[in-house]
């Protein structure tokens, strides 16, 4: 999956809206360096948990990618996705699943997200979430216009309020 993921995430506007802990330019060995030395350690260690994305249609192509974290830093969830696929709903139907198992198998009691000011994209699917946001402060990120991150919750209570009805498990 690695020539995929590098492919697709190595894209400034991708990045761009990234911790500026992110390096840029991205080096070609990017992918494989977070997966081997950051990613697999907190696997292993059961307090991070991360999913590919892929269409349908090109089920070995990685587009995009989901993380949690046990512990926030200050958010509890990260996601990227290919800059060509933005617009069409993805990552908005790919993070549902995902809060479903943060709060019914992981036992998260509340999620905290976080994006730039100015990512209305990101700052969309907190919304469509039911997140509400708590407060901005400021951040740094890879693209230097950026100087502000928003700062989300989502309650489990609120989730199982909103997914309430014949088909909610949690």
């Amino acid at each position: 999956d690695i020539p995929s993921y590098q492919k697709n995430f190595n894209d400034y506007e991708v990045i761009g809206h990234l911790a500026r802990h992110v390096p840029w330019p991205y080096p070609e060995d990017g992918v494989a360096y977070y997966l081997k030395e950051i990613l697999y350690p907190g696997l292993t260690a059961g307090d991070r948990w991360f999913w590919t994305l892929a269409l349908k249609t090109q089920p070995t192509e990685v587009i995009g990618g989901i993380e949690l974290w046990r512990q926030g830093k200050p958010e509890n969830r990260g996601f990227w996705l290919a800059k060509s696929l933005w617009g069409r709903g993805l990552m908005s139907e790919a993070v549902e699943p995902v809060t479903d198992f943060a709060f019914g198998e992981l036992r998260f009691e509340k999620l905290v997200f976080a994006n730039a000011v100015g990512n209305a994209r990101s700052r969309r699917i907190k919304e469509k979430q039911g997140a509400r946001l708590v407060r901005v402060e400021p951040a740094a990120f890879v693209d230097p216009s950026y100087v502000e991150h928003e700062v989300w919750e989502l309650a489990k209570v609120d989730w199982i309020q909103r997914r309430s009805g014949p088909s909610a498990r949690l």
